[in-house]
């Protein structure tokens, strides 16, 4: 099984920043170090924009605040989130308005939830999130990324720039068709987002690697007999989201989902991440029909 999506290149380069892993073209009230809203208008000429990718939108606004509390000396990282709900599918063209909650920010982690609307209706909700603070000399130009504050709360970013979801390949090595999958996943040694996440540190997003985890639990769900032919099925919630550790360019990841028998409707995968033999990554994901509400 390999997965594809569209993207426009390889490598990063100046013309990536702020531009292929950046989702928060504009920020708009702000009571600093407690609440934010912001838009991010998602290209029309883009393949697809998964849900992973609008919790990163909530999470970067989330980013933003906390920075901004702490004077650019530090930035937070992908860490936990208790829940994360998926309510509507959003597509190429729309505009997402983000909102956030903190509950706590300091210079050891931010405290956060959020949600994402799209045409009135809310596309995605994160609780409890919490992100672990680190320096931002580390990842980030400080002067840069208080520039680019500076823009987003002001006249706002250029829209549109975003081209799409990179390339990732799940390799199967050991699995049994709707029950569960081993997988290889090489993180790319070059890609346009690393010019986003980070300049000065390249990392491997976790949303895209909960991204393709959903995929693969999802193409799970399809091959079980679990519910009638044709059944629309998709994840509605992800649960106890853990992210351990970074992921470098050019490491391999081993990537495990196993979907337990549905209840009440729906199944539940849980998702793991090893690189070097250690746990990196965990999740747990609800699947079922996507007309069954939560």
């Amino acid at each position: 099984m390999r997965q594809h999506f569209h993207h426009s290149g390889e490598g990063a380069s100046s013309d990536d920043r702020y531009s292929a892993f950046s989702f928060v073209d504009r920020i708009g009230s702000l009571e600093p170090g407690i609440s934010a809203t912001g838009q991010f208008q998602i290209p029309a000429g883009i393949n697809g924009f998964p849900p992973s990718l609008v919790a990163e939108a909530i999470g970067q606004l989330a980013a933003w605040v906390s920075i901004d509390r702490l004077d650019y000396r530090f930035r937070p990282v992908a860490g936990i989130a208790a829940e994360v709900r998926f309510l509507r599918q959003v597509r190429p063209g729309q505009l997402l308005e983000l909102a956030v909650e903190i509950d706590s920010c300091s210079e050891s982690d931010v405290a956060y939830s959020g949600r994402a609307l799209v045409e009135g209706e809310v596309a995605v909700e994160l609780f409890h999130s919490l992100g672990p603070m680190l320096p931002m000399v580390e990842f980030d130009d400080p002067a840069d990324v208080r520039e680019r504050f500076r823009l987003l709360s002001g006249a706002g970013a250029p829209a549109g720039r975003f081209p799409g979801v990179p390339d990732i390949a799940l390799i199967p090595f050991e699995q049994t068709p709707g029950k569960d999958l081993r997988a290889r996943l090489r993180v790319p040694e070059a890609a346009p987002f690393f010019g986003d996440h980070f300049p000065r540190r390249p990392v491997f997003p976790a949303t895209l690697l909960l991204n393709t985890q959903i995929l693969a639990a999802t193409r799970l769900a399809l091959e079980s007999d679990h519910w009638p032919a044709d059944t629309p099925i998709g994840v509605k919630r992800v649960l106890d989201v853990k992210m351990r550790s970074f992921m470098p360019p050019g490491q391999e990841l081993e990537v495990r989902v196993a979907l337990a028998s549905p209840v009440q409707g729906f199944a539940t995968a849980r998702m793991t991440t090893q690189m070097d033999g250690k746990r990196v990554a965990h999740a747990l994901a609800e699947i079922g029909p996507l007309n069954i509400g939560i």
